[in-house]
């Protein structure tokens, strides 16, 4: 079933099947809630699986004021009390995995798991935030070839052939994005914060799932804080959208986290 809830003038679009514990799923920057439909499929059975369309993606409107991850995470958590969903385990893809982050810190109440999907906890270093601004710049004029050209790099090379057709369609869904959600949501991972103690340090269920071949979030520094830390962590062996390219693993490892 797909629903709306209303959140400062915009609807909220979000999905949500089965029963039992509460299995929250946050997708990245320009993806939408259609992207866990197979997670929908899979654990229906065993979980109430909510999906939330994130502050200017999918069918959900861009607000007037800025996206932080945190105002972000409280669009979510209105989702939650609509609901009366008083306590979840989630898994954020990419910036999903941001908004996760802020979800836990500020609703540790709520939240009793956090995956986090191809995604980090840690800020942007200088030359990122300065990759995100010139992307910004370029938007409302080149928006087009900007997302292609983003979107494209996220899979591993061999992906790019193997998963053809599913990339042209995802990449179709992603050029839906308004150009005001893609340049607000850009701002808000450039002006997030560290979570990398408060990661470490929560005491909630964690775990990392990272693609070995991921071309935008190297896995070797994560890899080495996780156990640093004896956050349980899960490599696949592709890209940046393990969904896509590693999908048979993928739901072993949620299957992990869920237990």
């Amino acid at each position: 079933m797909t629903d709306t809830i209303r959140f400062k003038d915009i609807d909220i679009h979000y999905s949500i099947s089965g029963d039992g514990p509460t299995l929250l799923l946050l997708h990245g920057f320009l993806e939408n809630k259609e992207m866990w439909q197979f997670a929908h499929d899979e654990f229906s059975n065993t979980h109430q699986v909510v999906s939330v369309d994130l502050l200017g993606h999918g069918k959900t409107s861009y607000l007037k004021s800025n996206h932080s991850m945190l105002e972000m995470a409280n669009a979510v958590k209105a989702v939650c009390d609509h609901l009366s969903i008083y306590q979840v385990k989630v898994i954020g893809h990419s910036m999903g995995g941001y908004v996760a982050l802020e979800l836990t810190q500020n609703y540790p109440d709520l939240v009793n798991g956090i995956c986090l999907m191809n995604s980090n906890y840690y800020a942007d270093d200088s030359e990122k935030k300065a990759l995100r601004k010139r992307a910004n710049e370029m938007a409302r004029t080149q928006f087009e070839s900007l997302v292609r050209m983003s979107f494209v790099n996220l899979f591993a090379p061999s992906s790019k052939k193997d998963f053809e057709h599913m990339i042209d369609y995802v990449l179709k869904q992603a050029l839906q994005t308004p150009v005001e959600g893609y340049i607000k949501g850009q701002e808000g991972m450039i002006n997030r914060k560290d979570m990398g103690s408060f990661f470490a340090e929560t005491t909630t269920n964690k775990m990392v799932i990272l693609g070995l071949k991921d071309p935008v979030m190297p896995a070797e520094p994560i890899i080495n804080f996780c156990e640093s830390y004896k956050i349980p962590i899960r490599t696949l062996l592709k890209g940046h959208m393990s969904h896509i390219e590693d999908k048979k693993e993928l739901v072993e490892a949620f299957k992990e986290f869920l237990q």
